[in-house]
């Protein structure tokens, strides 16, 4: 018994000095192997007249991503165009219109998204030139839709339910490229 126990005061003592130790080092030092992580998000409502709302569960970190670069995921991308508000939708900071259309991409590996213009490039590929990755700040809310809002928006469009997308945030570091 007392073997036994040795052992596992060793071994506590060993994991509190590498504990330790970690908060000591640099983050580089810490975790070597840190990997990469983008933000997704998912399907939250299907609307009238071939809209939905694509947007933050409680899955998402839009601060430093939710998802690992090493996933296969869908990308959610947009097509803005200037389309109005359809009725039923009212636009708010936190569920806006967007002002066109959105689709998912076939599965991408998160790690091939190297910067922005890349997953631009990728919906451009699979869309038309006008499209580009969706942005967590895209839904448009106000008067005049002058105000730009976060989380969820609303398009036409469709995307599969019970999916995650890799979706672009512009003023965070939770996309696969940072």
């Amino acid at each position: 018994m007392r073997k036994l126990l040795r052992r596992g005061a060793a071994a506590f003592a060993a994991a509190a000095s590498l504990v330790l130790m970690s908060l000591n080092a640099t983050p580089a030092q810490a975790d070597s192997s840190a990997i990469a992580s983008g933000m997704t998000w998912t399907v939250l409502a299907k609307g009238t007249n071939g809209t939905i709302r694509v947007g933050a569960d409680s899955a998402t970190d839009a601060y430093n991503g939710d998802t690992a670069a090493t996933a296969t995921l869908p990308m959610l991308c947009l097509r803005v165009n200037g389309s109005a508000v359809p009725g039923g939708i009212t636009p708010d900071f936190y569920a806006g219109w967007a002002r066109g259309t959105v689709a998912a991409t076939p599965p991408v590996l998160g790690k091939s998204l190297t910067s922005r213009a890349t997953a631009d490039a990728i919906c451009a590929q699979y869309y038309g030139a006008d499209w580009r990755e969706a942005e967590f700040h895209d839904g448009r809310y106000g008067a005049n839709l002058e105000a730009s809002g976060g989380w969820s928006f609303w398009a036409y469009g469709y995307v599969p339910d019970g999916t995650r997308f890799w979706t672009a945030i512009n003023d965070q570091p939770a996309n696969p490229w940072n």
